[in-house]
C-alpha cells in the first residue's frame, strides 16, 4: 500500500506557502546565485565581477576581497577571470539544518573608490539522505481478542533533507491482517498506525512479519525500511485506553524545572491486576525527551526535568505507553505534542570587521572604517535588532543590508586634538525586557603633516658683548610641531643673506637639531652694533612645512679702546704754548682734545693734570671734562720760564683706560707777547671774566637737561617695548645721514650715525644714563679757530638713535 502527503489539498497549500517564502527570501540580496550542495571543488557559481559591474583587470588594483560570515570559506573568486566557484565541500544539512531556505551571505569589498556589495548564494538541496527509522526492527504484541480496526501507533522515519526531498510516503508489505494508516496534521506532521483488518487467532497465527517502507520525494527516490514483528497474545484481552490519542501542550522556554506538563489518565476495563496501569515513555522516544522530561509511572504526571530552550528545540513529540499488570500485559498509547514558546532570553551578538586602521586625519567624509554584523537567536520581535553608536563624534552607522552596518566617517578629524576614538556599538533587540550587547571599536587617527613648526615668539632680541670667543653660544631658538613622528621632527637653518660684502653665515650659525645659535667670530661693537637675521624651522614631513623667526642681536660695547688725543697735541713731540707773564688768573693756555672709539660710559672722557716732580703748587689746571688748560693765578718769576705739563686723559669704563698729552708752556715778556697774541689775550680776558659769572648757571641747566632727556628716553623705550610686543614687525637696519651731536658745553663735537633699531626684549642691563659715542669725529679745529670755553664738570649729552 502506498501513501503520499502530497495527495491532500492541505499539504499542497502548505507546500505553496513554503515555496513562496523561499522565493521572497532569495530576492532580497543585491546579487543572487544558487548552487547544489555537495558540488565539487571548482564548480562554477557565477560571473560575479560582470554581475557587479566590475572590471576583471581592476580586481588587484582595487584590492578586491570577499568576506563571509563564518569560519569556513566555501566559495572563492578567481582573480584571473572574476568567476565565483566552489572552494570546499558544502553540506546543506550541516550548514543550515532543517531550515527550508539555506543561503551563504557574502560581502564583496573593493577600494578606490570604496564599494561594498552584498551577494547571496542559495544552497539547493539534493536528495542525498535516505529516510531513516529509529530502529531496524520493532516487536509488537497483539492480543487475540483485539477488535477489528484496532490501531497501533508506529514511529515514522526521518529524512535529513529539506522541502520536497524530505516529504515521505509510506507503504506496508502485503498482509491480510494489517493495513497502514497515515494522518497528516496542519504542521505537516505525520502519524502512522497499524490497523487491524482481520481478527487474530493465536492458534492459527502466533506471529506476523511485516516490512514498513518509507520513500522520500527526491529524484531519484530513496527508501528506508523497518522490520515489524507482531506477536499474538492470549488472555487479558482489554488494554488501557487514554482519554485522547493526542494531547497538545504549550510551555514557555523559561518554565522552571519540575513544572507539571500534563497529567495523563488511561483506564482498563479488566479487573484486578489486569486493570492496574503503569505509565512509561515509549522505547522510541529520543534521548532529548528523556533529558528534558520525566513521567510518574503511577500517576501519569509528566514534569520538566531539565531546562527548555526554544533555540535548541521548538517542539517535542512524546509517545506514552499505559500498560496493565495482566499476563500478558496489555498497553495503550497516546502522543503528547509539546510546543515551546520563545521568550527574549538571548542577547544580540555583534561582530566587528575592521577594514582600514588607523584612519588618516585627512580622510574624506564617507570613508568606511569597519563592517558590523548583528544577530539574535530569538525569533519574532525578540530577534529584531537595532544598532546605535556612542559617542557618535565624527562617525555614524549606516545600514547597508539586513543586519549589516558600516561604520562611516562623516566629519573632519584632527589627530592633534583627539588622537584616538573609543567607540561602542550597542545592539538592542525588540523583546521585553530589552536585551543588548556591546562591542568596542578602537579607531586610531593617523597623522598627516598639517602643522608647521611654531616658534615661542615671532621675534627675539639678543644682547651679546663684543669680543666674544669664536663659536660661542649666544642664543637658542625653539620651535614646536604638534604633529607626530617625522612630521614633528624639526630642523633649523639660517635664512642666508648678504651683510655688506660678506654672507650672514660668516657671522653666525645655527645647530640644525638643537636650534642653538653660535657666533662664528668675535663681534666688534665699533664695526657692527646690530645684527639682524632670520632662522627657519622645517619639519621632516611630506611636503615639509616651515616658519621663520627674526633675531636682533645687539652687540654690547666693552671698554676695549684707549682714549686718543687729537692733534695738535697728539704724537710723541710735545707742543709748546707761549704765555705772557702778565696774564691774569683763568687765562686759557691750551685745549686738549681726545676721543674714544667706544660708546656710553666707556667713551666718557675726563682730564686730569699730573703733578710735576719737584715743583710746588702749579699755576695751571685742566678742565675735568673740557680738557682746557688755564691759569689758576697770576704768573710769577718763581714759576720759571718754562714748564712741562702732563695731562692724563681717561675714560669711565671697566677697566679704566687712559692716555697722556704733554704740553710745554713757555713764558714770554709782556712786550713780546702782545704782537703774537694780543687778540687771544684780550679775548681770554673777556671770557675769563664771564666764565665765573655764568659757570654756576650753566652747570645747573646742563644737569636738568641731562636728567630730562634721560627720563624721556627711558619712558620712550618702555612705551616702544609695550607697543612692539603687541604689534610685532620686522626690524629694519638702514643707515642714515650723520647727525652732529654736542657732547659737552665747550665746543667738543662728535658725529654719530642714525640707525633704526627696534627692541622687544633682552637680557642686557639697562643703565639710567644711556651714552652712545661714535668714533666718527670731524677733524679738530685749528688752534687759531679755538675760542675760550667754559669749564664744566657735567657729563656729556646722550646720542639718541632714531
Amino acid at each position: 500500500m502506498t501513501f503520499s502527503c502530497q495527495n491532500g489539498p492541505r499539504a499542497q497549500h502548505l507546500l505553496f506557502s513554503i515555496l513562496l517564502h523561499t522565493a521572497w527570501e532569495l530576492g532580497s540580496g543585491q546579487v543572487h546565485y544558487s548552487v547544489l550542495e555537495e558540488a565539487k571543488h571548482g564548480t562554477f557559481v557565477g560571473r560575479i565581477t560582470q554581475d557587479l559591474g566590475l572590471e576583471v583587470a581592476e580586481l588587484v588594483t582595487r584590492l578586491f576581497r570577499m568576506v563571509s560570515k563564518g569560519s569556513r570559506d566555501y566559495l572563492e573568486v578567481n582573480a584571473q577571470n572574476g568567476i565565483l566557484f566552489v572552494n570546499s565541500r558544502i553540506d546543506r544539512e550541516e550548514l543550515c539544518g532543517p531550515n527550508p531556505v539555506c543561503s551563504i551571505h557574502l560581502e564583496v569589498i573593493v577600494e578606490k573608490p570604496l564599494q561594498v556589495f552584498h551577494v547571496e548564494v542559495e544552497i539547493k538541496d539534493i536528495n542525498d539522505h535516505p529516510p531513516v527509522f529509529p530502529t531496524k526492527s520493532k516487536n509488537f504484541f497483539f492480543s487475540e481478542s483485539r477488535p477489528l480496526d484496532s490501531r497501533f501507533p508506529l514511529e515514522g522515519a526521518s529524512d535529513a533533507d529539506s522541502v520536497s526531498n524530505a516529504l515521505l510516503s509510506y507503504r506496508l508489505s502485503p498482509s491480510e491482517y494489517f493495513s497502514l494508516d497515515v494522518q497528516t496534521n496542519e504542521e505537516l506532521s505525520q502519524s502512522l498506525s497499524l490497523v487491524l483488518r482481520k481478527a487474530l487467532d493465536r492458534e492459527e497465527t502466533s506471529k506476523v512479519n511485516l516490512l514498513l517502507i518509507a520513500t522520500d520525494g527526491g529524484k531519484p527516490e530513496l527508501t528506508g525500511t523497518v522490520h515489524l514483528l507482531i506477536k499474538v497474545l492470549d488472555v487479558n484481552d482489554n488494554e488501557p485506553e487514554f482519554d485522547q490519542s493526542l494531547y497538545k501542550v504549550r510551555l514557555l522556554e523559561n518554565t522552571a524545572n519540575g513544572t507539571l506538563v500534563i497529567k495523563l489518565n488511561a483506564s482498563d476495563a479488566d479487573e484486578g491486576l489486569n486493570s492496574e496501569v503503569i505509565y512509561s515513555f515509549s522505547s522510541d522516544v529520543p534521548l532529548s525527551v528523556h533529558n528534558k522530561f520525566k513521567i510518574d509511572s503511577r500517576t501519569g504526571e509528566i514534569r520538566i526535568k531539565g531546562q527548555l530552550d526554544y533555540e535548541e528545540a521548538k517542539s517535542y513529540e512524546i509517545q506514552v505507553i499505559a500498560s496493565d499488570k495482566g499476563t500478558p500485559s496489555m498497553s495503550g498509547h497516546c502522543k503528547v505534542s509539546l510546543k515551546v514558546l520563545d521568550i527574549n532570553d538571548n542577547a544580540p551578538e555583534v561582530v566587528v570587521t575592521s577594514l582600514s586602521l588607523p584612519v588618516l586625519e585627512d580622510a574624506p567624509a564617507g570613508t568606511v572604517i569597519a563592517l558590523i554584523s548583528v544577530s539574535d537567536r530569538d525569533s519574532g520581535a525578540n530577534g529584531q535588532v537595532t544598532c546605535s553608536l556612542s559617542p557618535q563624534g565624527p562617525f555614524t552607522l549606516v545600514s547597508t543590508f539586513r543586519n549589516y552596518y558600516s561604520l562611516v566617517l562623516e566629519g573632519p578629524l584632527d589627530r592633534e586634538n583627539v588622537p584616538a576614538y573609543e567607540l561602542v556599538v550597542t545592539a538592542r533587540d525588540g523583546g521585553t525586557p530589552v536585551l543588548w550587547a556591546k562591542a568596542s571599536v578602537s579607531v586610531g587617527i593617523g597623522d598627516v603633516n598639517d602643522n608647521a613648526p611654531v616658534f615661542e615668539q615671532p621675534e627675539y632680541t639678543v644682547f651679546v658683548k663684543e669680543n666674544n670667543p669664536p663659536g660661542s653660544h649666544i642664543f637658542t631658538v625653539l620651535a614646536s610641531d604638534p604633529d607626530a613622528l617625522e612630521n614633528a621632527l624639526v630642523s633649523y637653518s639660517l635664512v642666508e643673506r648678504q651683510l655688506g660684502e660678506r654672507p650672514l653665515s660668516s657671522y653666525v650659525s645655527v645647530h640644525s637639531e638643537s636650534g642653538k645659535v653660535y657666533a662664528l667670530q668675535p663681534l666688534d661693537h665699533e664695526e657692527l652694533e646690530l645684527l639682524q637675521f632670520q632662522v627657519s624651522a622645517r619639519d621632516a614631513g611630506f611636503p615639509p612645512l616651515g616658519s621663520n623667526v627674526s633675531l636682533q642681536v645687539f652687540v654690547l660695547d666693552e671698554n676695549d679702546n684707549l682714549p686718543v688725543v687729537l692733534p695738535p697735541h697728539a704724537g710723541v713731540s710735545p707742543v709748546t704754548e707761549l704765555v705772557s707773564q702778565s696774564v691774569a688768573a683763568g687765562h686759557a693756555v691750551a685745549k686738549i682734545r681726545a676721543v674714544d672709539a667706544d660708546s656710553g660710559y666707556n667713551a666718557w672722557l675726563s682730564y686730569e693734570m699730573l703733578p710735576e716732580v719737584g715743583v710746588g703748587r702749579s699755576p695751571y689746571r685742566v678742565g675735568l671734562y673740557t680738557g682746557e688748560i688755564s691759569t689758576t693765578r697770576a704768573l710769577e718769576e718763581s714759576d720759571g720760564p718754562r714748564q712741562t705739563l702732563l695731562v692724563l686723559v681717561k675714560d669711565h669704563g671697566e677697566p679704566l683706560l687712559s692716555a697722556t698729552a704733554t704740553v710745554i708752556v713757555s713764558l714770554v715778556e709782556s712786550g713780546l707777547s702782545v704782537k703774537a697774541s694780543s687778540g687771544v689775550a684780550r679775548e681770554a680776558e673777556v671770557v675769563g671774566m664771564s666764565k665765573e659769572k655764568v659757570l654756576g648757571d650753566v652747570n645747573v641747566f646742563l644737569i636738568i637737561a641731562i636728567c630730562a632727556v634721560s627720563s624721556l628716553l627711558v619712558l620712550s623705550l618702555l612705551l616702544y617695548v609695550a607697543l612692539r610686543c603687541f604689534t610685532p614687525s620686522q626690524a629694519v637696519y638702514s643707515p642714515g645721514k650723520p647727525t652732529l651731536v654736542c657732547s659737552s658745553g665747550m665746543n667738543s663735537w662728535s658725529y654719530s650715525q642714525k640707525r633704526g633699531q627696534r627692541v622687544c626684549s633682552g637680557d642686557g642691563v639697562v643703565k639710567n644714563d644711556l651714552m652712545a659715542f661714535s668714533p666718527n669725529l670731524p677733524s679738530c679745529p685749528s688752534s687759531e679757530d679755538r675760542s675760550p670755553q667754559l669749564e664744566t664738570g657735567s657729563a656729556p649729552s646722550c646720542k639718541v638713535s632714531s
